[in-house]
């Protein structure tokens, strides 16, 4: 299938890594036994990995790409309410069982985008998303555990790697978080020499391997704990990271009744603790 307006998640400056900050984790939740990619099923075996949550929970764009499936059995032998995202360079992915949909056919989509509800839909034993990365055309399954971590994405749920060369507003999200340690950074949003060389002065200052990656043991040290009434760098990182999940929010290092309202709203419908406060849990689930 040919397609034209899709980014490749490829780039000169990405080249050097993976973990370019273009993929994100599709869903929160935990893997159910015997959900995981390759496990029995008949006469084929599992092509994704089921993770479960409640029907209503929150389903992202693992990337940036073009929905080029949309209904019901959407691919053969996938049952209930399915997407289809085309990423460019014959990358797929595939959410399956869906409760509802939120984007149309054939819309444009960016990586963390809310595109769908968990559900319940087709044979299932309870509500969960089915996901499945496909590499060299659609039907080409990978293990999407294994295919996310090695773009630093921990689809189980942890703190994502980002590492230099990386784009998008993740990278924008770490250099307000760095402008409020101490480096003022241009958020741009490209994880560049003068932005690594910030994170390198960070870890360093902190005892962590200085090796300009942001990454798990990096991000507890970075990101701060935010309520109603912060104000700064900080809070325009939480905000730009609630943007990456169409919070749609004015970017202005203001903690207010706005912004108060999209981080309960986000741990609503990611199932974390609803009390409008940004700790290390909503970090984690944000920028992963």
């Amino acid at each position: 299938m040919a397609l034209t307006g899709v980014p490749a998640l490829t780039s000169s400056a990405a080249a050097a890594t993976l973990k370019d900050g273009r993929w994100c984790n599709p869903a929160r939740g935990h893997f159910p036994a015997g959900g995981y990619y390759g496990a029995p099923r008949g006469r084929y075996p599992h092509a994704g990995q089921d993770v479960t949550n409640s029907t209503g929970t929150a389903v992202y764009a693992a990337a940036a790409g073009t929905v080029v499936r949309r209904g019901t059995d959407v691919l053969s032998g996938r049952t209930g309410n399915g997407l289809v995202i085309a990423h460019g360079g014959g990358r797929y992915t595939y959410y399956g069982h869906l409760s509802a949909f939120r984007i149309p056919l054939d819309a444009k989509v960016a990586a963390g985008q809310r595109i769908a509800d968990m559900g319940a839909t087709g044979h299932v034993t309870g509500p969960h998303l089915h996901f499945e990365t496909h590499s060299g055309g659609l039907g080409s399954t990978v293990n999407p555990v294994s295919y996310l971590a090695a773009r630093g994405v921990d689809l189980g749920g942890g703190w994502p790697a980002i590492g230099p060369g990386a784009v998008g507003a993740t990278v924008k999200a770490v250099q307000y978080l760095i402008t409020r340690r101490g480096t003022a950074l241009v958020a741009d949003g490209n994880y560049g020499a003068v932005s690594v060389n910030a994170v390198k002065k960070f870890q360093s200052s902190r005892g962590l391997v200085a090796d300009g990656q942001v990454g798990p043991k990096t991000w507890p040290r970075l990101v701060h704990a935010l309520g109603k009434g912060s104000s700064g760098a900080h809070v325009r990182g939480l905000q730009v990271a609630l943007n990456k999940h169409s919070a749609g929010l004015a970017v202005d290092g203001d903690f207010g009744a706005v912004t108060n309202s999209a981080v309960r709203a986000y741990q609503n419908v990611n199932r974390l603790v609803v009390d409008g406060q940004a700790g290390p849990k909503s970090w984690e689930a944000l920028v992963g």
